[in-house]
């Protein structure tokens, strides 16, 4: 006879699942808070030249933004390829500026309208023509806060 006795069937310990909903809400809520949302989609190819001295707008909230570039491959066969005017979600024409300019003065505090700023987002392969026109539509409904968007690139 033996002294010692095998011990049979204790399987190994079950983990506490009591607070894994816990565990994954907080994940969800993490996410959710630090989430930004894109608040307009491009339908235009919009690679931002690069330059070396770079300054950051204070108050974003504040800039309404001007894409400019080449329609990306799926609305080439609508739009061509030509460089073309996005405001918002559409694209536009340089007449519907001034328009845009307007709908984002109203949409603002009037306190807030002398300090607005227009940011041009231009495709860095876009000829110049087309920025001239669309700062003489800016210069003419008096939008003379202009921002050229750059990405910043390292001196050598």
């Amino acid at each position: 006879m033996s002294k010692f006795k095998k011990k049979t069937g204790s399987g190994s310990q079950q983990l506490s699942t009591a607070s894994l909903p816990d565990i994954v809400f907080m994940l969800l809520f993490f996410f959710m808070v630090t989430t930004v949302m894109r608040e307009t989609e491009l339908f235009v190819i919009n690679k931002l030249p690069g330059a070396t001295e770079i300054k950051k707008l204070e108050k974003k909230s504040l800039v309404s933004y001007i894409y400019v570039g080449a329609p990306r491959p799926a609305f080439q066969t609508t739009y061509g390829t030509e460089p073309k005017i996005q405001l918002n979600d559409q694209f536009a024409k340089v007449s519907d500026i001034k328009e845009y300019i307007s709908q984002e003065r109203d949409a603002r505090d009037e306190s807030e309208v002398p300090l607005m700023t227009t940011s041009l987002k231009v495709d860095e392969k876009t000829k110049m023509g087309i920025v001239t026109e669309i700062k003489q539509e800016l210069r003419q409904c008096n939008a003379l806060k202009i921002n050229y968007s750059a990405r910043k690139t390292v001196k050598d």
